[in-house]
């Protein structure tokens, strides 16, 4: 078992130093900073294939060295948490290894590329626990001062009941049929593509702002572009483009969810609305400190930059806006605070677990032409 009570500081492993790797490494180079109660840790080591390339990464980031084998990394003695930011297909392999090794465990969205594996990790971690070992999915934009000020007032009534949600989750990355083949556009890596990439995300925040479970999907799935520009030639791509869908939740409330990676001119537009029986409230990322609240007398915008607002204790004075980097570094806070107090962080495998079979429900149901399909939790 790992514990910040050891006398040092807490090591710290990413697994990963691409997009997602270099966003974790700015987090845990500032997380002490700007969160000085919670467990201090060290950058020990990052992982990744290409020596040179990692090498390089870890001088830039700020990591004491740079390792090519994630088996050795997870079983230094010097390592406390393993933080995993590789392609989907080797979520469930890596976590369930540094679990197993007594690591705590944060995991990059989604939790892993299929229902099955989540489930196995979600076995994994309730046993980890047991040993006062911990674990978290990386769905950062529960720590978007603006959508967690969302949920609290969803949460006190402040727009009545829930009736329907408008959720999109547009980007324009993929837009151009000659952007070359990724790992992203392969199923056996990524799992799904525009569904699992920007789809999690939105599944998440309707279950995390409404504290309700999805329990019914219908949904199509499209692929514009069937072959991109491989290494040598074309190559099939063998996930989806577009997604759309149209959930149920336990509660009642109908979400329509629609996620692109390619529509041109959006380069991150994650949009939220959200219709009460007695206001809504509207959050757009590309503003991301704002949102729209109407309690029925007319839109308000909302600065969500004040001292007593979610997460900016930390942070600026009134005004000075946080970016989508930001919240990270709040992420990371809030794992070394639960691992210091032994509460289990959110959200959990088992979260993550949930919007996998969201996902899985959606893309059954474009299998079906659209059928409903009902999701058991």
């Amino acid at each position: 078992m790992t514990s910040p009570q050891r006398g040092r500081p807490l090591g710290v492993a990413v697994i990963g130093h691409s997009f997602m790797g270099k966003a974790h490494s700015n987090a845990w180079r500032n997380v002490s900073a700007f969160y000085p109660d919670v467990p201090h840790t060290e950058q020990r080591v990052i992982v990744g294939r290409d020596h040179a390339r990692v090498k390089a990464a870890a001088g830039r980031y700020g990591w004491q060295e740079a390792a090519t084998s994630w088996q050795e990394v997870i079983e230094r003695d010097d390592v406390d948490i393993v933080d995993i930011c590789t392609p989907g297909h080797l979520h469930a392999e890596v976590a369930e290894a540094a679990l197993a090794a007594g690591k705590h465990v944060l995991v990059e969205k989604p939790l892993a590329n299929t229902v099955f594996e989540c489930e196995r990790l979600v076995e994994q971690a309730a046993d980890a626990r047991a040993r006062g070992v911990f674990s978290m999915v990386g769905f950062n934009y529960r720590r978007v001062p603006a959508l967690a000020l969302a949920r609290d007032l969803v949460s006190s009534g402040r727009i009545g009941v829930v009736r329907e949600v408008r959720a999109a989750y547009l980007q324009d990355w993929l837009a151009d049929a000659g952007a070359p083949m990724t790992w992203r556009l392969r199923k056996d890596e990524a799992g799904s593509g525009a569904l699992g990439d920007l789809g999690s995300h939105v599944v998440d925040q309707v279950q995390f702002l409404l504290d309700d479970a999805v329990t019914t999907a219908s949904g199509r799935l499209e692929t514009f572009v069937e072959s991109r520009p491989g290494s040598h030639g074309p190559e099939a791509v063998t996930v989806d483009d577009v997604a759309w869908a149209w959930l149920g939740t336990a509660r009642g409330a109908t979400v329509s969810m629609e996620v692109s990676r390619m529509a041109f001119g959006r380069k991150n537009g994650l949009s939220l609305e959200i219709f009460g029986a007695e206001g809504s409230i509207s959050f757009h990322l590309e503003s991301l400190n704002e949102l729209v609240v109407d309690a029925g007398t007319g839109g308000t915008r909302v600065l969500v930059t004040e001292a007593d607002h979610p997460y900016l204790e930390a942070w600026w004075p009134p005004g000075h806006v946080l970016g989508w980097d930001h919240t990270f570094t709040s992420q990371a806070a809030d794992f070394l605070a639960c691992i210091a107090s032994g509460t289990p962080p959110q959200p959990s495998f088992a979260d993550g677990l949930a919007v996998q079979r969201v996902l899985a429900a959606v893309e059954e149901s474009a299998g079906t032409r659209g059928a409903q399909v009902d999701i058991a939790h």
